[in-house]
């Protein structure tokens, strides 16, 4: 009997487990993998070459661990290498597999949660730069007034554990302040990156009662379970086993640690090296 397929979960680093925990909570009958490029992190400061080549050598990666469809749980990689992907590469190597990224799902639901119409997207310097949210927002909701900022800092404390250090605090703090700078009017507040669910208490701390902060994993796993729905062809290629299983670039033991403490029960992963 031919083996039933995965879902494969790739991101950067750590921030993608947020939305692996959501997608889990919504449907937790299905086999996963998970494969954190943690050594190459961050990938938001990264040309758009680069950043498509590592992204393909996940997605490639989680294919032949038996992936059937992988998400994209990184911006940065959905804004700069998912159409490439989509439209260049998987029908020359994958051509019954799918590969969906996370901006679509969040900008779709974004609107449903601002009173005030003016909207702050907070991502890395290649999310932003990429223009991705903008273009995104100006067809499916073309009345919202965005903002952006980019926190190129914010990953790489996350990554590294220094986001509660007084420097890790001013940076943050300082980051938001530019954005509310923009327009006192925002009322909404998108966490444009996966990694930054991790921070948010803080996050929420220092925006106050300005703004609800609005994280993407349940955005991107009730569209999932959606997407499924509506495309029975990938549904029935995938196994019910409801195995997890996580690699990472990173040593085993760092990924490991932080990786549990984000994911919330014990977490071990195999190290692998790509090229």
């Amino acid at each position: 009997m031919m083996q039933k397929g995965k879902i494969g979960v790739f991101d950067s680093g750590f921030g993608g487990l947020t939305v692996l925990r959501a997608i889990i909570g919504e449907l937790p009958n299905y086999p996963f993998i998970y494969f954190g490029d943690n050594a190459r992190a961050p990938y938001g400061n990264k040309s758009f070459d680069l950043i498509y080549d590592y992204t393909l050598e996940g997605v490639k990666f989680l294919f032949n661990q038996g992936c059937e469809l992988v998400i994209l749980a990184c911006n940065t990689a959905s804004a700069k290498a998912l159409r490439t992907i989509q439209q260049k590469d998987l029908p020359r190597i994958a051509p019954t597999k799918r590969v969906l990224g996370v901006i679509r799902p969040s900008t779709e639901e974004i609107a449903s949660f601002t009173r005030s119409g003016y909207v702050g997207i907070l991502g890395t310097e290649g999310t932003v730069n990429s223009g991705s949210y903008l273009m995104e927002l100006s067809k499916i909701s073309p009345n919202l007034t965005v903002f952006q900022q980019a926190c190129p800092l914010w990953v790489p404390l996350i990554e590294e554990r220094q986001y509660e250090t007084m420097a890790g605090k001013m940076i943050i703090a300082s980051d938001l302040e530019q954005l509310f700078s923009k327009n006192k009017e925002i009322d909404t507040v998108l966490l444009a990156c996966t990694h930054y669910p991790i921070i948010k208490s803080m996050i929420e701390q220092t925006v106050g009662y300005r703004a609800k902060i609005i994280e993407q994993g349940p955005l991107v796993a009730a569209k999932l379970k959606e997407y499924l729905r509506r495309h029975p062809e990938i549904e029935n290629s995938l196994g019910l086993s409801g195995e997890i299983a996580f690699f990472t670039t990173e040593r085993e033991d760092y990924f490991n640690e932080h990786a549990s403490e984000i994911y919330g029960t014990m977490i071990k992963a195999q190290q692998i090296q790509l090229s």
